[in-house]
């Protein structure tokens, strides 16, 4: 139980009770229940500007290509012998043609042993692209069944460099505006 001894409060002290306890009404700029999103609304926008300041814009060109198959060509038909089927190889010494025929000798001269399109002579080796330009447009327009032909595989040795590959292959893919062999596939060489 409680001491019979407690003082009684005074008037002024009840008084002063019943107003701390009693709920205060919020200030003119505090409105209850709502909340101030301005401080994250800075935060985002902060965020934001710095994303696209820091956003650098790249430009990729794409040549398509068709990857190696696994396997190769296994049981050709009839019609694949009579197709032109050229296969370009690239090594450090030039750039060898071949068809379903056979090797094309140096210098485009028909079928026969050889790198077809050697390096250009002079201090620094050189690949002749305008030469094998020349020699993708005499194989194509040598039979009209080969006019039809779009494809060619290419070939490199792992000591070609990257920028070679693609020299060929604009070089092989067409002369001027006109289209060669624009369907360019990859080999592996073994």
């Amino acid at each position: 139980m409680a001491e019979t001894n407690d003082v009684p409060l005074s008037a002024t002290q009840k008084s002063r009770i019943r107003r701390l306890s009693q709920p205060k009404e919020p200030e003119a700029g505090d409105v209850a229940g709502e909340l101030n999103i301005v401080p994250y609304l800075d935060i985002i926008t902060n965020v934001m500007m710095f994303v696209l300041a820091s956003v650098s814009v790249t430009f990729i060109t794409s040549i398509d290509t068709t990857p190696p198959a696994i396997g190769g060509n296994k049981g050709r038909s009839e019609v694949a012998s009579k197709a032109l089927n050229l296969s370009a190889f690239i090594t450090t010494q030039g750039i060898s043609l071949k068809t379903s025929s056979g090797n094309i000798a140096p210098g485009c001269a028909g079928i026969g042993p050889g790198i077809t399109v050697p390096m250009l002579p002079g201090g620094t080796p050189t690949y002749d692209f305008q030469t094998l330009t020349a020699c993708a447009k005499k194989l194509k327009n040598a039979a009209p069944e080969f006019k039809e032909e779009t494809q060619v595989t290419i070939t490199a040795n792992p000591g070609v460099e990257y920028g070679t590959i693609i020299e060929t292959m604009d070089a092989i893919r067409k002369e001027g505006e006109t289209e060669l062999f624009p369907d360019v596939h990859f080999g592996v060489a073994r």
